[in-house]
């Protein structure tokens, strides 16, 4: 073989090497993107969306009685603040099973805000479910529990919440939106296939705004989502 014909193939190898690389590259690049969309990195810093008029209702916060964890804070407003607290670590819309039922990562549902919302404020939601579940697996239409998942699963909670009403650990409240002074900061939404906490902010009808994980791609954690919804199934306050 030539020294021609050598250099030939050297070069040539080399253009199919640098091109496989240049392909790992963009490989890379799309999963990172994927993995880590830059359009899910929303805050919960007001925007035009969730510009507050609660001021012009002049509506008082309830307050609760009890301090669950015994942090000075009553429970209402702890509900509400560790919702928010939990927003602003940024978690980004993925649905994955984790042993041990919290999750781990950055990743999470709208059932992941809510009881990010009841453990800063001295309860365990996955605990609370689970018990019941165990004990009425028929009504919840299981064969078995499993508290790694049971209570991220709105249609879990659509059954446990009036239950747990029922036995006086939360009051049950109006799901209609117009009735602005019964809706509170602090109070948990359910929808058909939604699960969300009520904000203390207002849009300009006084209809509060919602805490929640939606999908990957909304705007803010905090929205205007009430108005108009015709698949709200409860409205829930701590007891």
């Amino acid at each position: 073989m030539s020294q021609r014909s050598k250099k030939k193939i050297v070069i040539r190898i080399t253009r199919i090497a640098a091109a496989v690389i240049c392909l790992s590259l963009i490989i890379g690049l799309i999963y990172y993107l994927w993995a880590n969309p830059w359009w899910n990195n929303h805050g919960t810093s007001l925007t035009s969306e969730t510009k507050d008029y609660s001021q012009e209702f002049k509506i008082p916060q309830v307050h609760s009685s009890h301090d669950a964890d015994h942090d000075g804070i009553d429970d209402q407003i702890d509900m509400l603040k560790s919702a928010r607290a939990y927003v602003a670590s940024h978690p980004r819309y993925k649905s994955k099973y984790y042993s041990g039922g919290y999750p781990t990562d950055r990743y999470g549902v709208c059932t992941d805000v809510v009881a990010a919302a009841f453990k800063g404020t001295g309860y365990d939601l996955r605990l609370m479910v689970d018990a019941d579940i165990r004990s009425n697996l028929k009504i919840y239409g299981l064969a078995s529990a499993d508290n790694n998942i049971d209570y991220r699963r709105v249609k879990n909670l659509r059954i446990y919440f009036p239950r747990a009403a029922a036995r006086g650990q939360f009051i049950s409240l109006t799901t209609d939106v117009k009735k602005i002074k019964d809706w509170q900061g602090g109070d948990i939404v359910i929808f058909a296939n939604h699960v969300a906490l009520v904000s203390n902010k207002r849009d300009s009808h006084g209809i509060p705004y919602v805490i929640h994980l939606h999908d990957p791609n909304q705007k803010s954690y905090e929205q205007d989502y009430l108005p108009g919804r015709t698949d709200i199934v409860g409205h829930y306050r701590l007891a």
